[in-house]
This record gives structure tokens, sequence and C-alpha cells, in this order.
């Protein structure tokens, strides 16, 4: 394994490698986390029994992963990560709108993820404080992300192994637990929990988007788009249901287990394991975090390089930002260990609403308007054709979020329809449709798409 010399640069065919059945171990070691598992204890939380529960987890994944997946696939054939590929939609210098919002998204699921992990270890391992062990485990996926892309992929496919191994164990454990009475009752549906987990797990998916391409560009550009797609859907649907689920069952069957998640988790294996129980907790969370601290990188470059026409990123540059990212997730880790439950709902949410816009304008842009075909070299230029920002792009970005606003449901805000709807979320159907429609009509009555499959790939480096 070499360390990667490029960041948001285009790949040429001949330093491209891989198999897209490699993309099935990154997302499912992505997906496969404690912070998924205790993601699927709000269900319970909300309300839902395991009937309903494990049906909105599912469809819910199931829907939204088809977003998600459907970024992944622009990878081979583009070359580039996903973000910067958003500079054909808004403009070379607009694009930072959305990623600036992307940043936060992954410097928040970071923190999040880091305080779990710290937890963990310190349960274990208790004669360094939470607090230090997130700043080791934060140290150690920097040094991964110094060395970069192929060294992810590696980690991420060992992971899946040992913590696969470990969660099959809990899961068997789990099942053998007695569930509350009625818990697998269909008659105890309840709407608007049951519209919150579903909306709340398809847009989980979707926090992937923003990065899934990143790690598909490195495939050769022949690599059929059906299997980017179906390696990348299996992996993060089929990991992000099962730890779900299993952390639906273990908060119907321990009660305020979302209190001391990491402890009861452990408790579920004899003695002398639990200490093995919390490092692969804790690897889990690496695994992850090593993921989000990538994308930050790539979006806080692209950000950068959108000031200027990019020229390259020199070893120094790469590892003073990936520093500076880190120690700003690794901030806020330390500083917001108590109030990660209390606002961690919320914050998915309002980066979830302005992910939804984004998602929306980049698939019809690249499945229905361009049909894949961009210049790449014009994506690095800030003079080039789709210019410093676009207009539309930017109107209809806004439209959109403006039409969510009604539909919001969040602890300090509720929306006029929300309300009406006695509190169901159905944002994520208004954040998608509005912005694709409007992107659509708009962009192809101005006429402003051009087919440029003749520059496909031609950029210098």
């Amino acid at each position: 394994m070499e360390t990667e010399k490029r960041s948001i640069d285009f790949i040429p065919e001949s330093e491209r490698h891989g198999k897209p059945r490699n993309l099935f171990n990154i997302w499912f070691c992505c997906q496969g986390t404690f912070l998924s598992l205790v993601t699927g204890c709000f269900a319970i939380q909300m309300g839902l029994n395991v009937f309903w529960g494990l049906i909105a987890i599912i469809l819910g994944h199931m829907v939204g992963g088809i977003f998600m997946a459907s970024h992944s696939a622009q990878g081979p054939k583009l070359g580039i990560p996903q973000m910067i590929q958003s500079r054909a939609q808004f403009g070379v210098v607009g694009a930072a709108i959305p990623i600036i919002f992307v940043i936060f998204l992954y410097i928040f699921y970071f923190a999040a993820s880091g305080i779990l992990g710290g937890q963990s270890l310190h349960a274990a391992f208790p004669s360094l404080s939470v607090n230090w062990w997130i700043i080791i485990l934060s140290i150690i996926a920097l040094v991964i992300n110094i060395f970069g892309h192929d060294w992810i992929h590696t980690l991420n496919k060992y992971l899946t192994i040992f913590t696969g191994i470990i969660f099959v164990i809990a899961t068997i454990l789990v099942l053998m637990m007695g569930l509350p009475e009625g818990s697998w009752s269909p008659a105890n549906f309840a709407f608007k929990p049951f519209l919150f987990i579903f909306s709340m797990t398809a847009a989980w998916q979707l926090t992937t988007a923003p990065y899934v391409a990143d790690y598909s560009r490195y495939l050769p550009s022949n690599t059929p788009a059906s299997k980017t797609f179906w390696f990348t859907y299996a992996g993060s649907v089929g990991g992000a249901i099962w730890m779900m689920t299993l952390g639906l069952f273990l908060a119907a069957a321990i009660p305020n287990f979302l209190d001391t998640s990491s402890e009861s988790f452990a408790n579920l294996f004899f003695p002398g394991l639990r200490p093995i129980i919390y490092v692969a907790i804790a690897l889990g969370i690496v695994g992850l975090n090593v993921l989000n601290l990538y994308g930050a990188f790539m979006s806080t470059t692209t950000v950068v390089a959108s000031m200027k026409d990019y020229r390259g990123l020199s070893m120094k540059m790469r590892v003073s930002i990936l520093i500076i990212v880190t120690s700003v997730s690794t901030f806020l880790g330390t500083w917001g260990q108590s109030k990660f439950l209390i606002v961690y709902p919320d914050v998915m949410l309002i980066l979830i609403y302005i992910l939804l816009p984004w998602s929306a304008i980049n698939l019809v842009d690249y499945y229905f308007l361009r049909k894949g075909n961009y210049s790449v070299p014009d994506i690095f230029n800030r003079n080039g054709i789709y210019g410093k920002f676009n207009g539309i792009t930017l109107i209809v970005y806004a439209l959109a979020l403006l039409a969510e606003l009604p539909f919001m449901y969040l602890s300090f805000f509720h929306g006029n329809v929300a309300n009406m709807l006695e509190g169901a979320d159905i944002t994520w159907v208004v954040g998608s449709l509005v912005p694709g429609l409007l992107y659509y009509f708009l962009m192809k009555n101005k006429q402003k798409v051009k087919q440029n499959t003749n520059l496909i790939g031609k950029v210098t480096t």
C-alpha cells in the first residue's frame, strides 16, 4: 500500500485499481458500528414497538440507500470526489455553500462517534479519562488519513471481519432475550413515530452521500455502474439495518439501555470478554471516523481550492488541513459529552434537511440532464464552462430550504404543516421533490446543459 498522493484531483486511468466488491467492505463497516446501533434505539424511545420499529428501519434504509448508492455509481466514470463534482451544478465557487454544511456534518459525526468510542475504552481501561480516549482515537484516525485512500480500504476490510464476529455473537445473545409483551403486535401502530424513524433512517443513508464517490473514484472507468451501485447498496443498507435492528431489540429488552449503552452492550458477554467488546466498539468507531475525517478533509480542500484555480496539494498542506479538522472535531467531542444524546436527533435532522436539496440537484443533473457527461478540466477552472456561480442552482437550493420549513419538526421548532400532521415529519419528501423538479425544468428550459463527452477524463495534473 502506498501513501495517497492525490486529494481532490482527477484520478487518471493509469492509477485506477480495485474491485467493486471492495465497496461492500467499506460501507458495511461504516454502517455496522455502535453509532448505528445507538441510533436504532430511538425507535423504542419514540414509542414504537419492535414490530413497527423494524419495518420503519428496513423500509427507510432500503429507500435511502437508493440515493446513496446512486451517488457512488458516479465515482468510476468521473474519477473525482463527490463534493467537487457539485461544482458542475453550483459553480466552482458556489459549490462551497453546500460543502460548508457538509463539513459540519462530518465534524458532528466525528465528535459523536468519538464520544461513544471514548466511553467504551474508558469502561475497559478506566485509568484514562473519556476525554483522553477520545483524543487517542482521533490521533489514530488522523494517522490513517495521512496515508490515505488505500489504507482506509484495508483498515475497513479487516475491521469488517473483526467487528462482524462480535456483532454476530451479540445478535445471537440478543435474540435469546425476552421482549416486552406486545413487542410483535401489528395493532400497536403509531403513525408519528413510525414516520419519524422511517424518515430518519432514509436520511441516515443520505448522510454518507457527500463522500460515497470518494471511495469509488479509484475504480477503473469501465467498471459497470450496476456493480458499483449494488455493492455499495448491499454494504451500506445491510450493515445499517443489522445494527439498528440490534439497537431496537436491546432498547426494548433492557430498560434505559441508552443511559449506559456501551456498558449494557458489553454485559451481554462473559466478564472475561468484556474488555475485548469495548475495544471492538472503539475500533468500529475508528473505522467510521476515518471516513468522516477523510470526507471533511476532501470538502475543506474543495472549499479552499475554490478561491483560486487548483494546482495540487502538497503533503504539508494535506497534513495541516487534517490536523485542523481533527482538532476541531476532537474539541467538540471532549466538550460535548454530556450534551450528545440531547442534541443528537436535532442536529442530525437539521443537517439532513440541508443535504436533501443538494442530493436531489446532484442526482437529477447527473442522471437526467447531463447523463454523466462532464468536462472534468472545467470543474477545476473558475473561468470554465460551469462558471464561478450558477444562479439558477443557488436560487433552487434556497427555495428548497424555504419550502422545507413548514414541514420541519424539531424540539425547538415546529413547522405549521408538521403541526397539522401532529408532528409527522415528511420534510425529506419536500426536500427531494421540490429542488429536483425545479432544477430539472429550469436548467432544461435555459438550455444550460451541454454534452461534453469528448472532454471526459482529459484533465491536466
